[in-house]
């Protein structure tokens, strides 16, 4: 087993910000708002769910809000996690 310090370096921070990118590509594909989505997954405004986009305040998306946002929008959770590939 691999001991990592999860307190330096950012590697947590790099990951909610492959998930929050991954979330807002796909949000915009469906062609979805922040407010409908927060709505679906039982938030009354889209403030969350902007703030976990922009990871703004400590905000980021937990498993329950993922697989809430997979139902909602019909994807597999594991697009969240897919490495972004960079469009020339």
């Amino acid at each position: 087993m691999k001991i990592v310090d999860f307190t330096e370096g950012e590697q947590l921070e790099d990951f909610y910000r492959l998930v929050s990118a991954n979330v807002v590509r796909i949000r915009k594909e469906k062609n979805v708002s922040q407010l409908k989505l927060a709505n679906a997954i039982g938030h009354q405004s889209p403030t969350f769910v902007g703030k976990a986009e922009l990871l703004a305040e400590g905000k980021h998306f937990n498993l329950e809000h993922l697989f809430k946002i997979s139902v909602v929008l019909d994807v597999d959770i594991t697009e969240f996690c897919k490495p972004l590939i960079n469009n020339p």
